[in-house]
């Protein structure tokens, strides 16, 4: 099992920055049974122009990443290791964990499966230092054959500032960089849509903030991910359902009465696409949700 690792001090992370860099990034993977995607998501990282992060890899599977990695040829002293101590805890309490791990001024969530494009921390650290956040546009890609599947901007569509209305309008994953004060982390008992949950909050706390155009972050669709199981749809409507629960009781820790009362809205308008979504499924018209999003139905 990973342990908590902590043999990285500042001064390893500031050795590799250069002096144009004022702040560090945090980037946080929550691994669990992702031997066969870990290596790429890091490799994402070293290939990243901004040099001052580390990546806090967090076992939610009673194994050991640092081997895996090592036989991919990386060895890299902004590597910090460490676990939640559990089999199956959930990408929340992973996340956490993570947070808890992490010791620089921003931070952002990499799904061990995606990876980030080239240039996406010094196109993003400066603005998230800057305004508390920022986001960027998202590529869908088919892990299997590398197939683009859709952007969640198009060319010219893309604001330059996102707000939590602008966010509650898009279908596909986002993944921002938050400066610690905004960081609101995450519920462990929100484990659907908890993406969904995290920017909310990041908006609700720091406002409308920037969009960058470009897609760097990559969203890679897998076989065998929640969205492509047979009860998706009913996954959803479970945690649809818990959600609008968490919003007439204690809000989800939103804190705009406003925004509450949007994000209840688009819950039931997410409602009635994932209903649209089991049939197609059902027809074999996708074999995902973002399968259905490309085919227009959504």
């Amino acid at each position: 099992m990973a342990g908590n690792g902590t043999g990285v001090a500042r001064a390893d992370i500031s050795a590799h920055s250069s002096g144009s860099q004022s702040a560090g990034v945090s980037v946080i993977l929550a691994a669990h049974r992702a031997h066969g995607t870990i290596a790429r998501a890091v490799r994402s990282l070293l290939d990243q122009d901004w040099t001052a992060w580390e990546a806090v890899i967090v076992s939610d599977d009673g194994t050991d990443y640092r081997p895996t990695l090592r036989d991919a040829g990386i060895d890299d002293p902004r590597l910090v290791f460490t676990g939640t101590g559990r089999v199956g805890a959930g990408a929340p309490a992973a996340r956490n964990a993570g947070l808890a791990a992490a010791r620089l001024d921003l931070l952002a969530p990499l799904d061990a499966d995606d990876r980030f494009r080239p240039g996406r921390l010094s196109a993003l650290a400066p603005l998230a230092l800057a305004h508390g956040a920022a986001f960027d546009n998202v590529a869908v890609v088919r892990d299997e054959d590398d197939q683009p599947l859709l952007r969640l901007f198009g060319d010219g569509r893309a604001p330059d500032l996102l707000d939590a209305d602008g966010f509650l309008a898009t279908s596909v994953p986002m993944f921002p960089l938050v400066r610690r004060d905004r960081m609101p982390g995450w519920d462990k008992d929100v484990d659907f849509c908890d993406d969904v949950v995290f920017n909310i909050r990041v908006l609700d706390a720091a406002g409308p903030v920037p969009l960058v155009a470009t897609p760097f972050y990559e969203y890679r669709q897998r076989a065998g991910s929640i969205t492509f199981s047979s009860d998706s749809g009913r996954r959803a409507e479970r945690g649809y359902r818990h959600l609008l629960d968490r919003l007439a009781g204690d809000g989800l820790g939103i804190g705009d009465a406003g925004i509450r009362s949007r994000f209840a809205a688009a819950i039931a308008a997410k409602r009635a696409r994932n209903a649209a979504f089991e049939a197609a499924f059902g027809a074999g018209r996708c074999a995902n949700f973002q399968e259905f999003l490309a085919l227009g139905e959504g």
